[in-house]
């Protein structure tokens, strides 16, 4: 299966989106922290092959969309979901199934939580529901020592020269030593991330994702509908930055929920486990609901 890429305009933003398939039927992936829409190069062509038109854009201040906003406000949560919205418009798609990794799944909990266009699915990877997680930092001290670097990241202009230094060492070394299996995560593979976060203005709009989530909240205040879409997770137990036990409690949140946890498997599942991780997006997406 070819994937290509496309510019959608949209929101006012030009989105870099790598896509493949036809059809009505969208699936729209959302990339996470520090990746880009080339994390999802293994579930892209199995999308397309199950007939979505498979979209996977690097988001607002990634990559190669453009313009990337340097003030924290333009990456207020409700911005965000705008672009989601946006993107979802400019396919034209009757249906859309919703798939998001890490900063790229939050996004996608908090969208089917207030749902500004409705969703067929919602597929998750190793990121808790908001509510889920604001709970568990109030009241965990083990997962707020993990969950350091967001604090690191309110600092102004330090993280950005420190993560992007040595030629974005720290953005190598956040793939390959977090990795259980580093198969995936080939040489062509970090220098790939480590050009898209050395972009102008790309990791200031990256780690402002971060500081507006702090800083601002906006809709990751709640409150939290129960969301109606049929949800599925993935999670890799071996996820050193977010603990498993930020699993309970989701059910909470999803009326109809299917959680898949991946022993031996890191943050990065979609990338480091295609073998594991599609099989069960092509079973659960093809059951009926």
């Amino acid at each position: 299966m070819t994937i290509t890429t496309r510019t959608v305009e949209a929101n006012g933003f030009r989105f870099a989106v790598d896509q493949a398939g036809e059809g009505d039927r969208l699936a729209l992936c959302l990339h996470g922290f520090p990746e880009s829409r080339f994390s999802w190069r293994h579930q892209i062509p199995l999308l397309a092959e199950m007939g979505y038109r498979v979209w996977a854009p690097d988001l607002r201040g990634y990559g190669e969309t453009e313009p990337k906003p340097r003030d924290v406000a333009s990456y207020l949560i409700d911005r965000l979901m705008e672009d989601v919205a946006a993107l979802i418009d400019a396919s034209g798609a009757k249906t859309v199934t919703l798939i998001g990794h890490d900063w790229g799944a939050g996004l996608a909990w908090t969208f089917a939580a207030n749902a500004p266009r409705p969703l067929e699915r919602l597929v998750i990877m190793n990121v808790p529901h908001p509510a889920v997680m604001n709970a568990h930092l109030r009241r965990s001290w083990a997962q707020l020592k993990k969950s350091w670097y967001m604090f690191f990241f309110q600092i102004p202009g330090l993280p950005e020269r420190l993560t992007t230094a040595n030629d974005a060492r720290a953005v190598r070394r956040a793939f390959y030593d977090m990795a259980v299996d580093k198969t995936h995560f080939t040489p062509d593979v970090l220098d790939r991330y480590a050009r898209d976060a050395q972009r102008p203005g790309a990791m200031t709009g990256m780690i402002n994702w971060y500081r507006a989530a702090l800083r601002l909240r906006g809709k990751l205040a709640g409150p939290w509908p129960v969301i109606e879409t049929p949800t599925l997770i993935i999670w890799g137990e071996e996820d050193s930055a977010l603990g498993v036990e930020l699993l309970d409690g989701t059910e909470a949140y999803v009326r109809d929920l299917t959680i898949e946890r991946l022993p031996g498997v890191s943050h990065w599942v979609q990338q480091e486990a295609p073998e594991k991780v599609n099989p069960i997006l092509k079973a659960w997406l093809s059951a009926p609901r």
